[in-house]
C-alpha cells in the first residue's frame, strides 16, 4: 500500500512539473555530473558516435535555462529551444578538453549566440544584406578568437581577421542590436526591480528650469536631505543610480527604491 502511494506520489509529481517543449519532458531531462561529461568527450575523440548523443541530450536543462531569458520577446518558445539546440550542438562539436573551462561556461556563450542571430533574422527592423553578412562574419570570427586564446577578443583583433576597419565592424554589429525596451529589468535583488532607464543619464539636464515649470519646489522642500541629494544628482546632474550609489555609499538597489519613494512622496504634494 505505502509502495503504490509513494508511486503516485512520484507519478502525480512528475505530472506537476512536466513541461513539454519540441515533444520532450523536461521533468525527465537527465543531468550529467562533471566526471560523466568528461567520459564522454573522451569517448567523442575516441570514436564513439553515440556520446556525442548522449551529452546533447544530457545538456539540454542548459538550453532550458538560457531560452529562460528570452521568453518575454512573444516568440514560440518551441522555436527558441530548437535553436539553443543548434548552439549546443555547435558548443559539443567545438570544445576543446585541453583548455581549463567548464563546459557550461563555454556553452552558455554559445547558446545565447544561436538565439540572438535567429531573433536577429526575424527582426521586424530591416538591415541592409551587406551590413548584416558583415556582422555576422565577425560574430563567427568572435567566436573562432574565443576558442583559440579562450577569451574575449578586442574589436581591433575582430577588425584585423576580417581585414576591415574597426568603424565598419562596429556599424555593422550596432546595425544587428535587437532594441531594448526601457522598462526591462536587469536586475532584481527580492525589492525593487532596476530597468534600463534607471542606467541612463542625462548629460543635457543640468539646470533647474523645469522646476519651476511643474511647480515642484514645495514638494522638493517635504523631503529628507538624502532625497533631495539623490533626486538633485538623477535628475539635475543627469547621474545615473550606479554613479549616484557609489557617491554616497550606498547599494544600488537602495538608490533606486529611496528614488521611486521620495518621487511618491513628492506626488502628494503636487
Amino acid at each position: 500500500m505505502k509502495n503504490d502511494q509513494r508511486i503516485a506520489g512520484e507519478e502525480f509529481a512528475e505530472m506537476v512539473n512536466k513541461v513539454e517543449i519540441c515533444g520532450v519532458n523536461t521533468a525527465k531531462l537527465p543531468v550529467l555530473t562533471s566526471s560523466e561529461m568528461h567520459e564522454f568527450f573522451l569517448a567523442i575523440i575516441a570514436g564513439d558516435k553515440t556520446a556525442r548523443e548522449k551529452l546533447i541530450k544530457g545538456n539540454l536543462r542548459l538550453v532550458l535555462s538560457v531560452i529562460q531569458r528570452f521568453t518575454n520577446r512573444g516568440e514560440f518558445v518551441d522555436d527558441l529551444f530548437q535553436v539553443g539546440c543548434i548552439g549546443l550542438i555547435k558548443a559539443i562539436d567545438n570544445f576543446d578538453l585541453g583548455q581549463n573551462v567548464k563546459f557550461s561556461t563555454y556553452a552558455v556563450p554559445m547558446i545565447i549566440g544561436e538565439i540572438r542571430r535567429y531573433l536577429r533574422d526575424n527582426n521586424p527592423i530591416r538591415v541592409s544584406r551587406s551590413l548584416r553578412d558583415t556582422a555576422y562574419k565577425a560574430i563567427q570570427v568572435r567566436e573562432s578568437l574565443i576558442v583559440k586564446h579562450s577569451r574575449e577578443p578586442s574589436l581591433n583583433e575582430i577588425a584585423g581577421a576580417l581585414n576591415m576597419p574597426r568603424e565598419d565592424v562596429v556599424f555593422a554589429m550596432d546595425a544587428i542590436q535587437e532594441p531594448v525596451s526601457l522598462f526591462e529589468p536587469i536586475y532584481h535583488d527580492g525589492g525593487d526591480p532596476i530597468y534600463v532607464m534607471d542606467q541612463i543619464g542625462d548629460e543635457k539636464n543640468h539646470d533647474l528650469n523645469w522646476l519651476e515649470k511643474i511647480a515642484i519646489r514645495e514638494a522638493l522642500c517635504k523631503l529628507n536631505n538624502r532625497e533631495k541629494m539623490i533626486l538633485s544628482m538623477r535628475f539635475f546632474e543627469g547621474k545615473t543610480q550606479m554613479e549616484v550609489a557609489e557617491e554616497i555609499g550606498i547599494s544600488q538597489a537602495q538608490v533606486s527604491r529611496l528614488e521611486k519613494a521620495a518621487l511618491n512622496h513628492m506626488q502628494k504634494y503636487i
